[in-house]
Formats: structure tokens, C-alpha cells, sequence
């Protein structure tokens, strides 16, 4: 018995050294900068900055693979926060991002056939023809991104297309990512005019199919008195950078694709991301 004992009492000691030595000789150094970022950041791991969570992102800045800004949740306030554990400077200036969904199809869009498959824009787009729309790059409408939003900062509008709620939204770009139509952009929340189509088809095929289609008239372009909205590929885009929000353009545009969200809206979301 007392054998036995002394046995147990070597091989414990003798394994817990061992398990002490193998902890100091494969410990990994933890970078106390990274676990001070982690604790900056919002915690939402919803992978809107590329990296899978919060910690994954922490690890990359504290390892200067990412900037401190990077997060798209957190906002100015917390890449300022970042940006004073890695002793660096940061531009907080820069305007808040927001999705925006470019498509004023919906009824006014023809269907080429009544999709009765599983209800995801995903899954619509990968059947015959790239969906049931007659326009290759209307919104399906089946909420794809509606459910992938993790801040519920998207829902379906009584037209069946998805509407922003601005003061929600954190800029992640999961809607982005899953739209297969690529209906889905980040813009400026202080922007206001929009060209809600995507179409690359020449006019008459586009009047065709949708009431409210680009048809590449140039008219937007000719009355911008920036310069800001040309006609690229036969659709009209604007470049916020030069936008003024004058609204000239959807003015003068015959099919009213081109839209220019009210005042008001504006000033609450610049309200809510100040």
C-alpha cells in the first residue's frame, strides 16, 4: 500500500512538472493590446468587418493587418477609442456609411414566371434565368436581407422591397453580401437623391419590362450642376462625393427613376449617427 502511494505521489509530481514545463515552453503571448481593443469594440460579431468577430478583429489592429477603424458598427467613438490604445491618430470626420437599396422595381417590374421555389433571393436567382423578374437586376423581394440583418435594420415595404431604417443601420454590408443582384450599396447617410436602378440594358428593352427603369436618356446628367450623376453602361449613378442633394436631376427625370428622400429623414439620421 504505502508502495502505491509513493508511486502516485512520484508520477503526480513528476507529470504536473512536465505540465508546467510544456505551459511555459508553448505558452502564447497575449497582446494586451488586443484584449484592450476587444473590450472597445461593440461585441456584436456580426463579421461586417471581414474578420470572424470582435477578437478576430481585435487581433488583427493590435497586429496592424487592420486599421483602427475598421469596425463599421462602433463607429467614430469606438475607432477614437482604438485609435488611443494603439497610440495612433485617427479621422473621425468620416461620414457614417448606410445601406441603400437600388431597385424602385416591384409591381412596376413584370415577372417572366410565379416563382414557387424556396423563398430566398439567393435561391430565386439561381433558378432558370437568373430569377423570376424580367429584369436581370431587380430585387426579388423574398427578404433575404431583411433576415441576415443582425440589427433588424431592414424590413419589407408594401411594395415588397426592403426599406433601410437609416437610424438602425450600422454600415456592416451583410445585406450587401447577400443580395444576389447586387441591389444593395453603402452610401453616405447624408445622402438623399438616389437612382433606384441597376439595368445595364438600352432604353426600349428596359421600358419594356419596368415602369420605372433608367432608359439612359442623359437628361439627369445634362441639368447636375456638379457633375455629380453620368450615364455609365446605360444606367445613370451618382457620385455622392460631388452630390449636393439639389434634386435637379430626379426633377428632370421622365421615369422617376431618380429619387430624393425628404428633408426631415436626412436630419435624423445625421442627428442619430452625431
Amino acid at each position: 500500500m504505502l508502495e502505491a502511494i509513493l508511486v502516485m505521489a512520484v508520477s503526480g509530481a513528476l507529470f504536473g512538472g512536465l505540465l508546467a514545463y510544456a505551459a511555459r515552453r508553448f505558452a502564447v503571448p497575449v497582446d494586451e493590446r488586443a484584449e484592450a481593443i476587444a473590450g472597445a469594440l461593440p461585441g456584436a460579431n456580426c463579421g461586417g468587418c471581414g474578420y470572424p468577430g470582435c477578437s478576430g478583429l481585435a487581433a488583427a489592429i493590435a497586429a496592424g493587418k487592420a486599421p483602427v477603424d475598421a469596425c463599421p458598427v462602433g463607429g467614430a467613438r469606438v475607432a477614437a477609442a482604438i485609435a488611443s490604445i494603439m497610440g495612433v491618430q485617427v479621422d473621425t470626420a468620416r461620414e457614417r456609411q448606410v445601406a441603400r437599396v437600388f431597385c424602385g422595381g416591384g409591381p412596376r417590374c413584370q415577372d417572366r414566371y410565379a416563382y414557387q421555389g424556396i423563398p430566398d433571393c439567393r435561391a430565386a436567382a439561381a433558378a432558370a434565368g437568373g430569377g423570376y423578374k424580367a429584369c436581370s437586376w431587380a430585387c426579388l423581394g423574398l427578404g433575404t436581407c431583411v433576415r441576415v440583418c443582425p440589427f433588424d435594420a431592414i424590413f419589407m415595404g408594401p411594395e415588397g422591397l426592403p426599406v433601410v431604417d437609416k437610424e438602425k443601420c450600422t454600415g456592416c454590408g451583410k445585406c450587401v453580401a447577400a443580395c444576389p443582384h447586387n441591389c444593395i450599396a453603402l452610401v453616405p447617410v447624408s445622402a438623399r437623391v438616389h437612382v433606384l436602378c441597376r439595368n445595364r440594358d438600352r432604353g426600349p428593352v428596359v421600358r419594356k419590362i419596368c415602369q420605372v427603369g433608367c432608359i439612359a436618356c442623359r437628361a439627369c446628367e445634362r441639368v447636375c450642376p456638379t457633375g455629380a450623376i453620368k450615364v455609365r453602361d446605360n444606367c445613370a449613378e451618382i457620385d455622392y462625393g460631388l452630390c449636393t442633394n439639389c434634386g435637379a436631376c430626379a426633377e428632370k427625370c421622365p421615369v422617376h427613376t431618380i429619387t430624393v428622400e425628404p428633408e426631415e429623414r436626412r436630419e435624423e439620421s445625421v442627428a442619430a449617427a452625431s
